[in-house]
């Protein structure tokens, strides 16, 4: 195929994910695609016959265009929910991932309130009890016939549940032209092309997984994928492989830092290293730059809703504390109470907006129409601007703390508190007061020299004194969810359920 032919230049036009998969095993079938650690591999040849054997099985179990499919497979398994997801799509079916290691009650969450039809897994003695059941093995057998594609570039093409770190999960829906924008298979223009390999170890049921397999299909270099972080395989595997392009999220990079890993590796080969997830303490990205001398290290600031759209900052040891500026034409502003724009310093609410088909939440017109307006998504974030379009955030809406008359940042206090030589980790949050409404909370990782005398006088010395926080937790792990974000709620609950220690202990 040449560089002009439409189907290879996929941000040409509009073009669907299993078409951007044949499009790639025709110019590419015996090239390796993706490469699991402790698991398998695939080329892309194999990737698109094995998804067409799917797909046909998949008819036979009635599943049909705008069918939900829930997908749960673990880690040890990318290559085949890599399979599963493009089979699902290609009969004109919405893959949904779900995480394998959720509740009985969140898995039946999920499930039901995106109506699955079917429920595929390659995980033995699933017991799913909300829809009927398929085991991938039953699905990727046999020589039949694949079905032709029958997915349009502006049909559903997944529905991805966020984090529910402050609230119930929300099933988050993208078409395909929203999955494939900007997407070009031409060689000159396939991503990481300085690379061998990139890497990442993002749990399969996140946005940040379905970024990672995306690339996949599109990259220069195959994917490498690990079944969990763990900072010294991680670090082994990038020495093994010669890994050019690397992606984590802060907790990752926070445990590298923590483990010394990169002490006892070469990780000469990386040139790339990007962040996203949530913010990246400023501490934590200028250590990255160190790690990794040789890489440009970048914080990439978007979310499930916005994507495509996002904010890329690279690390700049000057302005570390920057998200950086919009990527490309991606729109940014900074809006006030009634949603109108705001001049440069002000703070306010994030909001970005991409030329993509916009996503929305599935089910959930009235929710929908609060957070994407007229091609603008609402980030649940609060910044401002600088004259020359540099984005900082200050918080997140919802952590913002009210202490009496003054407004406080969680994110600027916890990013001081990763400056302290003895704090591994760090939490920041609000809790009530009766005479306040609100006051500061804190619950920190210590190492065997750390104390929190010793923290509040650090923290006395850097913040104005309402920052400072109140309430005192040491504890020896955050509570995170299954992409490293704490899950302050339960930091709230161990604090309440302590009170009489705590109070005893503060200091």
């Amino acid at each position: 195929m040449s560089d002009t032919d439409p189907s290879v230049n996929a941000g040409s036009r509009p073009i669907t994910v299993p078409a951007l998969l044949q499009a790639r095993a025709a110019a590419d079938a015996d090239r390796l695609a993706m490469q699991v650690i402790g698991g398998g591999s695939l080329t892309f040849g194999e990737w698109h016959s094995r998804s067409g054997r799917v797909a046909s099985h998949l008819l036979d179990y009635g599943i049909e265009a705008g069918s939900r499919v829930g997908l749960i497979f673990d880690g040890t398994h990318w290559t085949d929910y890599a399979v599963a997801y493009c089979g699902v799509q290609r009969v004109g079916a919405v893959p949904v991932p779900v995480s394998h290691i959720s509740t009985a009650a969140e898995v039946e969450y999920t499930l039901t309130s995106c109506s699955a039809s079917l429920v595929v897994s390659g995980l033995p003695q699933l017991d799913v009890r909300c829809a009927p059941q398929a085991s991938f093995a039953e699905l990727d057998h046999g020589d039949v016939e694949p079905p032709p594609i029958s997915a349009k570039p502006e049909d559903l093409a997944q529905i991805v549940y966020t984090s529910g770190t402050s609230g119930k999960p929300k099933g988050v829906g993208a078409s395909h032209e929203n999955l494939t924008f900007g997407c070009r298979l031409a060689p000159r223009y396939r991503l990481f092309g300085h690379s061998k390999y990139f890497i990442h170890a993002f749990p399969l049921a996140t946005n940040a997984a379905q970024m990672m397999l995306l690339n996949a299909l599109v990259a220069h270099p195959p994917a490498i994928t690990l079944e969990h972080f763990d900072a010294e395989q991680f670090c082994s595997i990038i020495e093994e492989y010669s890994v050019g392009t690397i992606f984590m999220v802060p907790a990752m990079a926070i445990e590298l830092i923590n483990s010394k890993a990169f002490e006892r590796h070469d990780l000469s080969s990386a040139v790339v290293v990007a962040s996203s997830g949530s913010a990246l303490p400023q501490s934590v990205a200028l250590s990255l730059t160190d790690i990794f001398p040789s890489a440009t290290v970048f914080n990439s600031y978007t979310s499930t809703e916005a994507m495509p759209a996002q904010v890329m900052l690279m690390i700049d040891p000057h302005k570390p504390e920057s998200a950086g500026f919009a990527v490309g034409n991606i729109g940014i502003r900074i809006g006030g109470d009634d949603g109108s724009p705001l001049p440069a310093g002000d703070v306010g609410t994030v909001w970005l907006r991409c030329p993509a088909k916009p996503r929305f939440y599935f089910a959930d017109p009235e929710e929908t129409t609060e957070i994407f307006k007229d091609g603008w998504v609402r980030m649940g974030d609060v910044g401002y601007l600088d004259d020359e379009g540099r984005l900082f955030l200050v918080d997140r809406e919802s952590e913002v703390v009210e202490a009496g008359a003054m407004k406080v940042s969680t994110t600027e206090v916890e990013s001081v508190l990763h400056e302290h030589p003895h704090i591994r980790e760090a939490a920041v949050f609000g809790v009530p007061h009766p005479v306040m409404g609100s006051m500061i909370a804190a619950a920190v990782v210590l190492d065997e020299d750390g104390s929190l005398p010793g923290v509040r006088s650090f923290l006395r010395e850097r913040l104005a004194p309402y920052k400072v926080p109140v309430r005192w937790l040491a504890v020896e792990k955050l509570p995170r969810n299954q992409m490293g974000k704490v899950v302050k709620g339960e930091l709230r609950e161990l604090l309440e359920s302590r009170r009489s220690r705590v109070e005893a202990s503060d200091v």
